[in-house]
C-alpha cells in the first residue's frame, strides 16, 4: 500500500471513529472486494469468508475510536521529549472504550446463539433479516431488490424476527 493509501484509510478511520457513516461506506466500497479476497483464499468456504468479512468491519465501526486513539499516542511519542511527556502521561488516564474481556465473551456468546437461532431460519427470512440488520437495507430496497410486494417483505421479516425472538428466549 502506497503512503497515500495509507494516509486516506487513517482519515477515513479518524472519520468513522466520530461516527461518520460516509466514511464508513467509503471505507468499505475501498477495501472489501480486496479483504473479501484474502479471506476466501484463507477459509475457502464461500458462507465462512464472509462471516469474516462481516466481522472485519463490524470490528472496525466498534474500535475505530480506539484505533484514533492509539494513532495519536503513536504519533505524540514519535515528538521530541519534551513537548509529549506531559501529554502521554494524562494519555494513561483515558478510559480504554474497548470491552472487557467478560463483556468480549458474552458478545461471542450472544453472536454464537444468534449465528445458531438465524441458521435455523428458512432461507427467505434469513437474507431478509441479514440484508435489513446487518446491511441496512431498508424493506422498501428489499421489495425492489427481490420483485416482491412491500407488505409480504414485511410479513416474512416480522415472522422471521418472532421465530428469532422464541430461539433466543427460549
Amino acid at each position: 500500500m502506497t503512503e497515500t493509501g495509507a494516509n486516506s484509510l487513517e482519515a477515513l478511520l479518524a472519520k468513522i471513529a466520530l461516527g461518520d457513516r460516509t466514511a464508513f461506506a467509503a471505507l468499505y466500497r475501498g477495501t472489501a472486494s480486496r479483504l473479501f479476497g484474502i479471506c476466501l483464499r484463507v477459509l475457502t468456504q464461500r458462507s465462512e469468508a464472509e462471516d469474516a468479512l462481516q466481522d472485519v468491519y463490524t470490528t472496525v465501526w466498534r474500535k475505530a475510536a480506539q484505533f484514533a486513539r492509539n494513532k495519536a499516542i503513536d504519533r505524540l511519542r514519535a515528538m521530541p521529549a519534551q513537548q509529549s511527556r506531559a501529554s502521554l502521561e494524562l494519555a494513561r488516564d483515558v478510559e480504554d472504550p474497548g470491552a472487557s474481556p467478560p463483556q468480549q465473551v458474552q458478545t461471542a456468546t450472544d453472536r454464537a446463539q444468534l449465528e445458531h437461532c438465524l441458521e435455523r431460519l428458512e432461507p427467505r427470512r434469513r437474507s431478509l433479516i441479514r440484508a435489513a440488520f446487518f446491511d441496512g437495507l431498508t424493506y422498501e430496497e428489499l421489495a425492489t431488490a427481490i420483485g416482491a410486494p412491500l407488505g409480504s417483505i414485511k410479513s416474512w421479516i416480522r415472522r422471521g424476527l418472532t421465530q428469532l425472538r422464541e430461539c433466543l428466549d427460549p
